[in-house]
């Protein structure tokens, strides 16, 4: 039976009872046994490893676009004769683009499906990485990458809106954590593949791969992956719709600290990904190769930690209570970066720092599967929209944190741990102060996330006696 932090909804009852994930309850999506399933969510069913490995795929393009390229950062600089703050921008211009595109194509998805908005981005998220690839100045990457990002959010949000439409409760978070396993060989490999790839080419080598990830991964999409959104449960309003939609979610307290707690964590990892490059290869002098590794091994750790979440925790200690360890040990493992960085302890080498780092990463796969699983399970009938907020969230935070980790130049490591710090204190304020997770009780956070995504709710008016 899960606890506290894994509430059940009604609809949750009859997946237990069942053993189908139920359909979401509104005006417009029936409940019961003969609520409609898209033939796409039975075969999705059947095909569970084939459909975790596309979802894996499409969550891991992400990390592929940002930590393949990472290695190359200090040869961009000289290359484009540009100031290193400025290459951190092509970083930031990403993580804004991808933020911004989730707010367009999650309402999209649940308005026409999820499979057309998804392979229309992943097309032009092709085109925008071999535009990368060709990019002669710094301001001209930045521009592309923007693009790249706006197209790539379609993967994004559209895997976790599926990832809703296939499961509910614990089983979602299990999932969560199951993804972050494929998910995270991304960001074990990209480094390493780039830093292998600046051995044979430059830096415009590692955009011509990540053109041909694009292109299989836009193949592998459209043969494998089909519709899990039926026509019953689709929106059929406009902008003015999706905007009251999302207007309804961040007016549930509990679903807005769910995702501010979750992008404040992504900005602590975001300050890392951002500033690692630099202060591992600037500051303490490794190669671009040490760099990989040891940012392989930090992905290595979040991974590991995200699979004893899915695996051993989920189930067994409620989603709530892993949540604050996870925000707790962030937390101790960046005020120990700042008295390291900062000389409390006088001259630090790199194994030090290492650790503080790995640590704090790690500490990532208890916060992050958790956040998004507590946010989704709130939003059973608007899974675009409320996956578009929660990414978009994420990606603004991070992008706003990326240059503010460069703002003392590239010859100190204290900027990253104080950023690093200061989100993380806020990311432990939002979950304490917003979801209170002392306070919720099953049926009142049943209550709330149905009446925050009703629109007769919304509305004022009474709710439709067959819902």
């Amino acid at each position: 039976m899960p606890e506290s932090g894994q509430k059940t909804t009604q609809g949750n009852i009859s997946e237990a009872v069942s053993g189908v994930p139920s359909t979401p309850v509104g005006p417009s999506a029936p409940v019961g046994p003969g609520a409609p399933v898209a033939p796409g969510v039975a075969a999705a069913r059947r095909a569970g490893l084939l459909v975790t490995l596309v979802l894996g795929g499409l969550t891991a393009l992400p990390p592929l676009s940002m930590d393949m390229y990472l290695p190359a950062l200090p040869e961009v600089t000289g290359a484009l004769r540009a100031p290193a703050a400025t290459i951190q921008l092509t970083l930031t211009a990403c993580l804004a683009g991808m933020a911004l595109g989730q707010l367009v194509v999650g309402p999209m998805s649940d308005r026409w499906g999820r499979r057309r908005p998804l392979l229309a981005g992943m097309v032009v998220y092709v085109l925008a990485t071999a535009a990368c690839a060709l990019a002669p100045t710094a301001e001209t990457l930045i521009g592309f990458r923007l693009l790249q990002g706006l197209a790539g959010a379609a993967g994004i949000v559209i895997a976790r809106a599926v990832v809703r439409d296939l499961y509910d409760g614990v089983e979602m978070a299990r999932f969560f954590s199951t993804l972050m396993l494929i998910s995270g060989v991304a960001p074990i490999v990209a480094p390493l593949i780039g830093g292998q790839i600046l051995r044979v080419t430059d830096w415009r080598g590692v955009f011509h791969v990540l053109t041909g990830v694009g292109v299989l991964l836009t193949l592998v999409v459209w043969r494998f992956l089909a519709e899990t959104l039926p026509p019953e449960r689709r929106h059929e309003g406009g902008v003015g719709q999706a905007l009251r939609t999302m207007r309804g979610l961040l007016a549930d307290r509990v679903f807005t600290g769910y995702t501010l707690t979750g992008g404040l964590a992504f900005a602590v990892l975001f300050a890392y990904i951002s500033a690692s490059p630099f202060v591992v290869q600037e500051i303490y002098g490794a190669s671009p190769q040490t760099f990989s590794l040891l940012f392989g091994l930090n992905s290595i750790g979040l991974v590991a930690v995200g699979q004893v979440n899915g695996k051993l925790l989920v189930g067994r200690v409620s989603l709530d209570k892993v949540l604050g360890w996870g925000l707790a040990v962030i937390l101790l493992a960046a005020i120990a970066l700042l008295l390291m960085t900062s000389g409390v302890f006088g001259k630090v080498g790199l194994a030090p720092v290492a650790a503080g780092l790995f640590v704090l990463m790690s500490a990532m796969g208890l916060a992050m599967p958790n956040t998004n699983a507590q946010a989704l399970m709130r939003t059973p009938h608007a899974a675009g929209s409320a996956s578009a907020l929660l990414g978009t969230t994420s990606f603004l935070v991070g992008a706003v944190a990326s240059p503010l980790v460069g703002i003392a130049g590239e010859h100190t490591a204290v900027p990253m741990a104080v950023v690093q710090l200061t989100c993380a204190v806020l990311a432990l304020a939002c979950f304490l102060g917003l979801c209170r997770p002392w306070q919720t009780a099953p049926g009142a956070e049943a209550a709330g996330a149905g009446r925050a995504q009703d629109p007769a709710a919304q509305s004022g008016k009474a709710p439709d006696p067959a819902a």
